[in-house]
């Protein structure tokens, strides 16, 4: 599995760039951002996603690790493709793909070529839920928030995902426990336990209910 690549541009076309790597050339699918940032004949480094299928082998390039975890969040929405993934990437950076999904704004999101109003309002549906409000408690950056939602997605058993999941089950809102304990966790030292995250989430979620 391919995570990164950094070598010489060799060419760059209308959605993609051959990287070459040692004198072998790489093609990887890019966002119209992405590609903004490159030039023929410099060296450039870029963040990969693998797609296999049974018929191809495709390369998914990103600036930065934070645009590549964009883009696997909005293609786990059913209907949103690699293809329509980067478009929306092409026209929204991560900070303002955030703000987009707090607010809701449908037509922001349409202005990404390929999605029409109710893949807008899917994604917008789907996501919200899981980033849309982390944009309040981490500050409107689009890194701190994707990185705390993905630190609790990829720790099934972390203590992290337990004090959220209790959260949960005290009737808060997915997205406001997730937040909640992320910003708790950040702000401590050594290793807190599930209670200790559990407490500091309550304060953390109260001034939201005063």
């Amino acid at each position: 599995m391919i995570a990164r690549l950094k070598g010489i541009v060799e060419r760059i076309g209308d959605d993609w760039v051959i990287l070459d790597v040692n004198g072998v050339g790489y093609l990887a699918f890019c966002s119209g951002k992405t590609l903004s940032r490159l030039a023929v004949g410099e060296a450039a480094a870029l963040e990969i996603e693998t797609h296999v299928r049974e018929d191809h082998i495709h390369l998914y390039g990103f600036a930065d690790e934070n645009e590549r975890d964009w883009f696997r969040l909005l293609t786990s929405v059913q209907g949103v493709g690699a293809k329509v993934g980067l478009a929306i990437l092409g026209v929204l950076s991560g900070d303002e793909l955030l703000q987009t999904i707090a607010a809701a704004d449908k037509a922001g999101i349409t202005r990404a070529p390929g999605v029409g109003p109710k893949l807008a309002t899917r994604i917008l549906s789907e996501l919200k839920d899981k980033v849309g409000n982390l944009a309040l408690g981490t500050g409107g950056s689009s890194a701190a928030a994707v990185s705390s939602l993905r630190a609790v997605a990829t720790a099934e058993d972390s203590i992290l995902r337990d004090a959220a999941s209790a959260l949960v089950n005290l009737g808060y809102a997915p997205a406001d426990a997730l937040g909640a304990v992320s910003r708790a966790g950040a702000a401590m030292s050594g290793e807190p336990t599930v209670q200790d995250l559990i407490r500091a989430g309550l304060r953390e979620l109260a001034p939201a209910e005063t």
